[in-house]
Parts: structure tokens; sequence; C-alpha cells
């Protein structure tokens, strides 16, 4: 691969992941890929953008391949010669070749989407994981979704529970734990602006290393 320093980033739900990676990118003037690569991929693969959000970080196909994703429900083809892997497989698969091919071209920040088991045998890839304490989150995502206190809950257990399911049936690593992603970084004791700061200078001198 290039020497082209990436950054990606794994979350928590209400953690704040999604606004360092955007108050980063902004810093270091460089790309940020999150949800426009479902837009990619859905472009890709000749799905709606509706279609291909319904599966994205998600393992919904595991648990489904013997169903293919319509324009609504699911429809069967079980009696079939044809098979056509779940749309959740195939989103991964062209997300995948999407993620290699963009940080050939450029420093990049990648968020979710396995990004820093996809560039593994990427030497100069910064991956942290960002959490942060649940009375914090929920009120995050409490203020961001206008949800009371208990919808907030049930909004972050349920989308760590996909997301951590997503990550561990694909890379065969233990969602959220430093094992899996280097560097831990504690939104409720660090601040927004303090994780971003970190990741910049980490960033910066990773470069200048590259340089000198």
């Amino acid at each position: 691969m290039t020497d082209h320093t990436i950054i990606t980033i794994g979350r928590q739900f209400g953690s704040g992941g999604h606004e360092i990676g955007n108050r980063l990118a902004e810093r270091l003037d460089i790309p940020l890929y999150d949800h426009n690569l479902i837009r990619m991929a859905a472009q890709e693969l000749k799905v709606s953008n509706e279609e291909a959000s319904r599966v994205d970080e998600s393992i919904l196909g595991k648990f489904l391949s013997a169903y293919v994703v319509g324009t609504g429900d699911y429809t069967t083809f079980a009696g079939s010669d044809v098979y056509e892997a779940p749309l959740s497989d195939r989103m991964y698969e062209t997300q995948t070749e999407i993620i290699k091919k963009l940080a050939k071209q450029s420093s990049c920040i990648f968020v979710g989407r396995c990004a820093d088991y996809v560039l593994g045998d990427y030497s100069n890839c910064i991956n942290a994981f960002i959490y942060a304490y649940k009375d914090d989150r929920i009120r995050r995502v409490m203020n961001i979704y206008k949800l009371t206190e208990k919808q907030a809950w049930d909004k972050i257990k349920k989308t760590d529970k996909e997301r951590k399911l997503y990550y561990e049936a694909r890379t065969g690593r233990e969602w959220g734990q430093i094992e899996s992603h280097e560097m831990m970084l504690n939104v409720s004791l660090m601040g927004i602006d303090g994780a971003v700061d970190a990741l910049e200078a980490i960033y910066r001198t990773w470069e200048g290393r590259e340089h000198e």
C-alpha cells in the first residue's frame, strides 16, 4: 500500500465518534468516510440508499442467508437454482474494496465499517475506539434524537449490540477491547476536543516521521 496515514475510528453509539471524525477531518483537511460509504456501495451494487442503509453495519444476512432483500419485505428464493449472497454480505465486501481503494488515494479517516480490520496489513494506520460513560451517552442521544431517557438507552443498547455482532462476525475480534482497537479514548474524561487534539497530535507525529 501507500505511505498515506489513515485514521480508523470505532465507536460506541452516543459516544461522539462521528463528531470527532468530522472535527478531525476539518482540522487535518483530509476526507472523512462514514455514511458516504453507504452511498458509494449502494451505487456499486445498484441498490437504493434505503436498502443499503438497512443492512449497513448489520449482520442480518448471516441469519437470513436463504433470503434476498427486495424493495420492501424479504423474498424467499427457496428451490431456485440461482443463489445470490445476502445484501449485508455484498455490502460488506463492496465497502471493503472501496475502503482499500480510498486508503491508496490519500490520507483519510474511516468511521466504523471494520476499517481497522480491513486495513490490517497497513502499517500507517491509527486505530482508535471512542467510548464514554453510560450517563453521558444517554444525555447525548436524548439531545440529538429528542428522546426520553428510556428511549435513548434502548436505542444505545440496540445499536451497540448490532455493531458488536457485525464487528465480531466479520473480524473474529472482540469489539470495544484494546486488543482489537489498539487505542481507547474515553470522551467522558477527555471531552470531544480532547479526543480530537490527541488524534491530531498522533497523526501529525506520524506524518512528520514519514517525511524525515
